[in-house]
């Protein structure tokens, strides 16, 4: 039986200048925070907790103020709010902010400062989503589908639908041209007549939406896929999706005592890929486990 891992997989970029900016912080300072899961993978979460960093959020503030502790902002990056109330506490941050995400935070701010309608494709409660309704004041509309748009986006008003960076590109295409029928050349003003404009900001990130051809070619060439990564990774559901999509015989994992033996019993390949949070080094032991099986 051959057993590959997919060599398009594992961290992304962003992902990586996140750990690799809180190890080097760890060796620096006595002290290091996180707010909230640096990355959502518990593996890695694991193995940087054994290093000395500890999870918060923003209600700890309080007390952690005057230790000298630093505090890592993860790549999901986080709400103008946090900050302010860093600095009111004398807190020292670290931004670790995915430079994809902050660049949508500052496009989604531009277009709310000239008084556009903000949609934002993605889940409303999701860190990344978090830090965009705070850029914003809270005043944007979060939509998972073109259902959840028609309901809630007022047609009237010049509009600009954004994407949380992990999301899949077929349902924002979806939305994108749902809205565009309904908003483009509404009259606005009784007294003139403008052209309401709508623009559709493609801000799902490359490294997602970049791997899916290359991901389903993989799938294709496999017997059996083994899908490597945490349950709240939102671009591991859906690059599974990918892939189960091509391979019918995708098997989704966070830990590998969820592997069952049979489904290996007559194959000749088997795939490992994973995530954009999925670390190598849990896919190389998921390997070896799949070969000693």
């Amino acid at each position: 039986m051959n057993v590959t891992i997919d060599k398009f997989s594992g961290f992304c970029w962003g992902v990586v200048r996140t750990v690799q900016i809180a190890e080097e912080s760890l060796q620096e300072y006595e002290k290091v925070y996180v707010l909230g899961h640096i990355i959502h993978n518990p593996k890695e979460i694991e193995r940087l907790e054994q290093k000395g960093l500890k999870t918060i959020t923003v209600d700890d503030f309080e007390t952690i103020a005057g230790t000298g502790a630093k505090v890592l902002v993860r790549a999901h990056g986080e709400p103008p709010e946090t900050y302010r109330k860093a600095f009111e506490l004398g807190i020292e941050i670290i931004d670790a902010t995915c430079p994809v995400v902050t660049k949508l935070q500052e496009r989604v701010r531009k277009f709310y400062d000239q008084g556009y309608q903000v949609i934002v494709f993605g889940k409303k409660d999701h860190a990344e989503v978090l830090g965009v309704r705070g850029v914003c004041n809270d005043e944007c509309i979060v939509v998972k589908n073109v259902e959840q748009a028609l309901s809630y986006v007022d047609f009237s008003r010049k509009s600009v639908l954004f994407s949380q960076t992990t999301m899949d590109r077929p349902t924002f295409l979806e939305i994108k041209d749902a809205l565009k029928s309904r908003i483009n050349e509404l009259i606005i003003d009784s007294m003139e007549n403008i052209a309401v404009e709508f623009h559709a900001k493609d801000t799902i990130c490359g490294q997602v939406s970049g791997r899916e051809s290359q991901l389903q070619k993989f799938a294709a060439e496999n017997d059996i896929i083994v899908f490597v990564a945490g349950r709240a990774s939102s671009n591991g559901k859906v690059l599974y999706d990918v892939c189960r999509g091509v391979n019918e015989r995708t098997y989704f994992i966070e830990n590998t005592d969820e592997m069952k033996k049979e489904w290996f019993d007559d194959v000749q390949s088997v795939g490992i890929t994973g995530a954009t949070s999925t670390p190598h080094w849990y896919m190389n032991h998921v390997q070896k486990l799949i070969e000693e099986m």
